[in-house]
């Protein structure tokens, strides 16, 4: 249960560089919601494995080059998922706004993340 909890956290903190990078590029850049929350993914990704690797799980057995491709592996799958599923829901719903599909999506690929950095990459062997 700790490690859920804690999971959660980096979770939320991801979540926070996420939202965070997402409105400053729509903001203050031309990118727009596609290009922008590619780089803001990116940037929540290194928050939380930095945050999963000290706080959330025992360190892993593996060399730090192993288990950042692992994490990196497990990452970049939940983060396609997640980016299908907020692009799916901006083209499909021209009015919602593109923190509020990032919500959703975010939400939906959670279970993903905590499955495979659990057993896959922090997993002790």
């Amino acid at each position: 249960m700790k490690k859920l909890l804690r999971f959660a956290i980096a979770g939320g903190l991801g979540f926070v560089v996420d939202a965070g990078i997402l409105a400053l590029l729509l903001h203050a850049t031309p990118l727009g919601p596609f290009l922008g929350r590619l780089i803001a993914i990116a940037a929540a990704m290194t928050v939380t494995w930095l945050f999963n690797r000290t706080f959330t799980f025992d360190r892993s057995p593996h060399s730090l080059a192993a288990e950042g491709f692992r994490y990196g592996s497990v990452g970049v799958t939940s983060a396609l998922v997640n980016y299908g599923l907020y692009s799916a829901l901006l083209i499909t719903l021209p009015a919602l706004q593109p923190l509020a599909a990032m919500v959703f999506a975010t939400a939906a690929s959670m279970f993903l993340s905590f499955f495979g950095y659990s057993r896959f990459v922090f997993r002790s062997e």
